[in-house]
């Protein structure tokens, strides 16, 4: 039995896919005496039958070598376009992540979506965007991966515009879209690029390709570039972050999976592509810089937010740039530690943020107030995964830092000046949220405010504890990203000895001021103007969309309109003078028509007349010519 699951462990994926197939007579209204339950069911069932399958593989592969599973689906001549999938303790400890936080999800979407009309075409959307997220974490081909990027760029468009008769939520589905659109297309321009070097080249096959081919500097900092373009876009990373602040109009479910799962999925690609796209000091320094930039700002936009949703998300863009840091320095390990620490404690944050946008029916933080004792296993979830974010001894977050900077790795003061940046800031944000919202009287909307039912609490308590377990009990597993590459110690020993008390010491600072900022609907604008103008600053996130509409937008406008202009009055000019002088050119030759052979006789002569003279005076020119230059 382990043996037919090992060989066919590329059918997990195509669970989720079945769900939300045999969902849509529900779905699409087909079937409406059973109401829309039926089809939750079936895809959390295909949910738990992939999530056991997954267990089960992970359990006996925890020591093996990475495999890889290849089918041939096209071979025309040369052409050999492949399906590769990879059997790893990696790529099957992602699987994990994403089966089961999807489950979790699911369960948790029962209660969530309970009254709402579509629920069974959520839960076929849900279906059909975790396929792509597990077909994505076991796949090893290039071309595979971005079918599968390509995939998740539709479900997120389907999912935040779930609501589509809010012309809100449309237009951040639209804008989620296209932005996603832009890295899309130039991480195809690298795939089509790195792929005429390599035929059927796979992330398994990178590091040997990077040492068999010597590749011209410009030619590898293009291909880099053109390469982490679509992770940007997909972990919303600077200039393409505004996306996922936008996204928060949809359902709070998908919001739980786009900023634990969604994200993580772009990252993990990215640090798939780490040896090309570390070729050239140009790319492994743009992502650096990217991250850097999105780290900084996102930090400090995230603490002007009054809604909690997008408070939560901008952290969400913080912690990807450090990750885009940590490629850059081509240190994946903890690139993938860092994916799997923020995963779980955002995932948390976000059912706990559910929760309470759904007994209030506010996202508005200044409009909340004690819900500690009316919503217990809510506060205490936000509460674990606050602390499971911000470096609190013993979670998972410590855990990732402490190895970062343990000496393990080649660090410098700049990144853990850094990284305690993002770390104060999100203690900040986070003791800012806990405080307004679970703590103080209550407000008006706040005053009934109910626990949530066991659908949406069990999701919650269950993912919490999954958090403390990992805190107490830290893996240190081998470095199965980078085998071949050897530790190197830091060359400051100070940052061995100062980092953990320092990261330790930031959250703890953030926290004190975390608790002490006070967010009143008196103080949402301040009479100074210096602080109203810092405010509103990073409330409207250094005011992007309005640069994006002076720049990219309005060059896109102007440049619609002169083509507009181009096409109406030259080619359309052209094209209508050319059938003018046809219709008035036929309406003078049909004078010409008189039936009388005598004229066509006389039109005949006249013309070989003109033709014979006009032949006969071109060759005479050439005649005088000839005798002129041989006189």
């Amino acid at each position: 039995m382990t043996d037919f699951l090992l060989e066919n462990f590329w059918i997990i994926p195509i669970y989720s896919l079945i769900g939300a197939l045999i969902t849509l007579p529900w779905s699409l209204g087909i079937v409406r005496q059973t109401g829309p339950r039926p089809a939750a069911y079936i895809n959390i069932l295909m949910t738990i039958v992939g999530f056991i399958h997954s267990s089960i593989i992970f359990n006996l592969i925890w020591s093996r070598p990475a495999q890889q599973l290849v089918f041939h689906w096209l071979q025309v001549a040369d052409l050999d376009l492949t399906l590769s999938f990879e059997l790893s303790p990696v790529s099957f400890g992602a699987l994990e992540v994403v089966a089961g936080i999807s489950l979790l999800v699911q369960i948790y979407a029962l209660g969530y979506m309970e009254k709402d009309w579509s629920l069974a075409r959520f839960f076929a959307l849900m279906g059909f965007f975790e396929a792509a997220l597990a077909g994505l974490a076991i796949s090893d081909g290039l071309l595979l991966s971005y079918c599968l990027l390509e995939a998740l760029t539709l479900s997120t468009y389907l999912l935040v515009g779930f609501w589509y008769a809010q012309p809100l939520v449309v237009t951040a589905a639209r804008d989620a879209f296209l932005t996603k659109r832009v890295g899309d297309i130039l991480l195809l321009m690298g795939i089509v690029a790195l792929s005429t070097y390599g035929e059927g080249l796979s992330f398994s096959q990178l590091d040997t390709w990077v040492e068999v081919n010597q590749l011209d500097s410009t030619v590898a900092a293009f291909l880099g570039l053109a390469l982490i373009a679509g992770p940007i876009g997909k972990c919303a990373q600077f200039p393409l972050n505004l996306w996922l602040d936008e996204a928060m109009e949809g359902p709070n479910p998908a919001g739980i999976m786009r900023n634990s799962i969604v994200v993580s999925a772009g990252a993990y690609v990215l640090i798939k592509l780490e040896p090309v796209t570390t070729l050239s000091p140009v790319s492994a320094y743009g992502l650096i810089i990217v991250g850097s930039i999105t780290a900084i700002g996102t930090s400090l936009m995230a603490i002007a937010q009054i809604d909690i949703k997008r408070a939560l998300s901008h952290s969400t863009s913080a912690y990807m740039g450090l990750v885009f840091i940590a490629v850059g320095l081509r240190q994946v390990d903890i690139a993938f530690l860092l994916l799997f620490s923020h995963a779980i404690a955002k995932a948390l944050l976000f059912m706990s943020a559910g929760s309470v946008i759904l007994t209030t029916n506010n996202q508005n933080v200044t409009e909340m107030g004690g819900l500690w004792s009316r919503m217990p296993a809510t506060s205490l979830s936000f509460l674990v995964g606050a602390a499971g974010l911000i470096a609190f001894s013993p979670l998972g977050m410590f855990w990732t830092y402490h190895r970062w900077f343990s000496g393990s790795w080649d660090v410098d003061w700049w990144l853990l000046l850094l990284v305690m940046f993002v770390n104060v800031f999100s203690a900040i944000n986070l003791t800012r949220l806990f405080r307004v919202i679970f703590l103080g009287p209550p407000k008006v909307k706040s005053r009934r405010a109910p626990e949530v039912p066991w659908q949406m609490s069990v999701p919650m308590v269950s993912l919490m504890m999954v958090t403390l377990i990992i805190a107490f009990a830290p893996i240190e597993w081998p470095l199965w990203l980078s085998p071949n590459r050897p530790l190197v110690l830091a060359q400051p020993e100070l940052i061995t000895q100062y980092a953990t008390p320092l990261l330790i010491v930031s959250g703890a600072l953030g926290c004190i001021i975390g608790s002490t900022i006070k967010v009143r609907k008196a103080w949402a604008r301040s009479s100074n103007l210096t602080l109203r103008f810092f405010q509103d600053l990073l409330a409207y996130d250094f005011y992007i969309d309005k640069l994006y509409e002076l720049t990219v937008i309005a060059a896109v406008s102007n440049l619609a309109k002169l083509t507009s202009w181009l096409d109406r009055y030259i080619v359309d000019g052209a094209v209508n003078f050319v059938s003018l002088a046809t219709i008035f050119s036929s309406n003078a030759l049909k004078y010409n028509t008189s039936g009388q052979s005598q004229f066509y006789i006389a039109t005949i002569v006249i013309a070989v007349g003109l033709l014979l003279w006009s032949m006969i005076n071109g060759h005479w020119s050439l005649v005088t010519n000839y005798w002129s230059s041989m006189m």
